[in-house]
């Protein structure tokens, strides 16, 4: 199988790693035809920062934002996902071109979300989620958190059913530092293979986020100014790999040259790679 690279394009002022970059449309789309370029096979969109204590936009604000985006980077014959928690911007989103909509709430931020994409034929990234980001680690409290994590995934999974998505149109994530401290994101990435045996493709959103650069750091905190960007995208490519290996679907990232060359030399070693250079036997 092999896994897809979501190339993250950040229509906020706000997001944590990039936020404000790309606030421009034609940065934007500048920034996703580059992404593609580097060998994203789908453009996740958002309009809306869900960093650690990002307050919500409007609908409106939203759709100003990543409408044009995705429909000049869908007229370039690029695949797109649109990353929102609400209807209204997914119904928008679709009708002009997105083919994925990405709610990391998994539909409990709006409650016409899930019959939306239903009714609209695209396909649907639900992620684990317990609630807004303005206070997520409040909400950061498990008796089990790979159990835990598995059943209320059940659960959405069960809600967008009942919503008339079909299971070949449901994408899971595990909500990778969404309502998860520090080790609880380890945990959840260590069940992949059981997330994977819920019967669904599985998303995972790992890029750049505060666990590893708690991880990298000398002293365990985000603050450390030897942990760089650079840093961070190497960690997120080698969790890229390890994903990959553990049956994921797709990884979203912000550095998608590093995550495609790293899970590039992963198939190369499993010998799946295709090697097309020309060599002697010396």
């Amino acid at each position: 199988m092999t896994t897809l690279i979501l190339g993250i394009v950040n229509v906020t002022p706000d997001s944590f790693s990039d936020g404000g970059r790309y606030l421009d449309a034609d940065a934007a789309i500048a920034h996703g035809l580059w992404l593609r370029a580097e060998g994203a096979d789908i453009l996740d969109v958002g309009g809306e920062s869900t960093r650690p204590g990002a307050e919500r936009v409007a609908p409106r604000t939203e759709q100003e934002r990543v409408l044009p985006v995705i429909q000049a980077l869908t007229e370039a014959g690029a695949r797109v996902s649109v990353d929102t928690m609400n209807a209204s911007t997914a119904r928008a989103a679709v009708a002009a071109g997105a083919r994925y909509v990405n709610d990391v709430s998994g539909g409990l931020a709006d409650p016409d979300m899930l019959p939306a994409i239903a009714e609209s034929g695209a396909e649907a990234i639900i992620g684990h989620w317990r609630g807004p980001s303005a206070d997520m680690y409040a909400r950061a409290q498990y008796d089990d958190v790979v159990r835990d994590v598995l059943g209320e995934l059940t659960e959405r999974v069960a809600a967008a059913a009942e919503a008339g998505i079909p299971p070949g149109r449901l994408v899971v994530d595990p909500g990778i530092g969404f309502g998860k401290k520090g080790g609880q994101n380890w945990e959840a990435l260590r069940a992949l293979p059981r997330i994977v045996g819920l019967g669904h493709r599985v998303l995972v959103g790992a890029s750049r986020k505060r666990f590893l650069a708690e991880a990298l750091a000398t002293d365990g905190t985000t603050d450390d100014p030897n942990v760089t960007t650079a840093r961070r995208d190497l960690a997120t490519a080698v969790t890229s790999v390890l994903s990959a290996q553990a049956g994921a679907w797709g990884v979203r990232v912000h550095d998608v040259a590093a995550t495609r060359d790293a899970l590039r030399i992963a198939d190369l070693w499993k010998g799946e790679g295709r090697w097309t250079t020309s060599t002697r036997s010396r």
